[in-house]
């Protein structure tokens, strides 16, 4: 009579989760070595040292001086003045604050609708998952800046609201791969083998789905957060958004706008601030595309 050798005896079974710390420190020293991952990181962290600091060093972003208005930039004012005489460096310094709160709020909502809707209906089936498809079909199938619209056009404009129109109508395609990923893990030998050892199904989502389709989600997230930040610029443009006096990058190209033929210069913080933002951030989700081994995260 054969006996197994104790190593084997003792040797926990293989359910895919045991490995996933491992699958992601992987992933992580590909992305460290990426250059389009240390370029993008760069950028994100001088842009987050100065909406964090920037503000503790620069003078107040409202304070009005009509005797200097559109002043041009000088060793007084770095970057400027506007109509009414406002320092642009400390605008644009404060409305990196602004931008980077909306954007990682929304980012936030986003993602955890988007799972938080997706895998139940992945896992459940039935009516429950015909709803949340219809609905994300409906969303899918319209431009979703143009939700965003009709949805602060009927909140009204301000902070809040644009934040809750950038959620409201950004969680459609995360929520469509998050059940795609829910529903392709009902058939895979550790889910199975759960099944067959009596764990329940609430555990076995948190324990066995929900990692992996939270690292595809996280990917899938961050690829559309430039997206994101343009759009929440945007809506402030149309006057939509963040109202003034303060100070937002969107808001103020629209301010600037007005007084471009005579002080170009208006454009140049919350411009020049998008474009890093938006560049950093495409780096960060190429690398990420680049690295991320579907195989590994599932």
């Amino acid at each position: 009579m054969s006996v197994l050798p104790e190593p084997m005896a003792n040797q926990p079974a293989d359910t895919g989760v045991e490995a996933r710390p491992a699958r992601t420190v992987r992933l992580w020293h590909r992305l460290v070595r990426h250059r389009s991952f240390q370029v993008g990181s760069i950028g994100v962290l001088i842009l987050a040292a100065v909406a964090i600091i920037g503000p503790l060093l620069v003078g107040d972003p409202d304070q009005t001086n009509y005797k200097n208005k559109l002043a041009a930039p000088s060793a007084m004012h770095w970057l400027g003045t506007d109509s009414n005489g406002r320092d642009l460096l400390s605008r644009a310094v404060h409305g990196a604050g602004v931008s980077f709160e909306a954007a990682l709020i929304v980012f936030a909502l986003t993602t955890v609708i988007g799972i938080g809707l997706g895998v139940p209906a992945g896992l459940m089936g039935g009516p429950f998952d015909i709803f949340v498809s219809r609905i994300c079909d409906v969303m899918l199938g319209l431009p979703s800046l143009v939700l965003a619209l009709a949805v602060v056009g009927a909140l009204g404009p301000g902070f809040g609201n644009l934040v809750l129109a950038m959620s409201l109508t950004g969680w459609a395609g995360l929520a469509k791969l998050s059940r795609s990923l829910a529903l392709s893990s009902r058939h895979r030998p550790d889910v199975l083998a759960a099944r067959m050892a009596g764990i329940g199904r609430a555990r076995i989502a948190v324990g066995h789905v929900l990692p992996g389709v939270f690292a595809h989600g996280l990917i899938a997230a961050t690829l559309g957060l430039g997206e994101t930040i343009l759009g929440l610029a945007g809506l402030s443009f149309l006057g939509l958004g963040v109202q003034p006096p303060t100070a937002e990058w969107g808001s103020m190209l629209n301010e600037g706008r007005i007084d471009l033929n005579v002080a170009p210069w208006l454009l140049i913080g919350p411009g020049i601030g998008l474009v890093i933002t938006v560049t950093a951030i495409t780096l960060i989700s190429d690398a990420l595309r680049d690295c991320a081994d579907v195989s590994e995260l599932a």
